[in-house]
């Protein structure tokens, strides 16, 4: 799963994982879908950068568009979404965040 890094992620893979392979991730990771070109995702880059930066999890930057089997799974209708996962399944969503705070809180399960 090459989109899977420790901390903040600054690229959107083309190269998305499974819903199996999300499934199978243990702990906290944070998905996020979005494209490089929308507007909305780059004004959302510093506040979830701040963010993923003071949390130890993986965060998984996933490029979304028409027929992506992984954003259509999770039902993305907006750019960015972020879903918090823990063990594989989601435990908290935020869809366009503009403030530090806002991602903050999404976080605060995973301490």
């Amino acid at each position: 799963m090459s989109a899977c890094q420790l901390g903040f992620n600054p690229e959107y893979s083309e190269d998305a994982p499974t819903a199996a392979q999300i499934a199978a991730t243990t702990g906290y990771a944070l998905l996020e879908f979005g494209t490089a070109w929308c507007g909305h995702c780059q004004a959302a880059t510093s506040a979830i950068q701040q963010v993923v930066s003071e949390h130890p999890l993986p965060h998984i930057k996933v490029a979304d568009g028409k027929g992506r089997p992984l954003g259509r799974a999770f039902q993305v209708k907006l750019w960015p979404t972020l879903i918090l996962l823990h063990d594989g399944s989601e435990v908290g969503r935020l869809v366009r965040p503009t403030q530090a705070h806002e991602v903050r809180e999404l976080l605060t399960p995973t301490g």
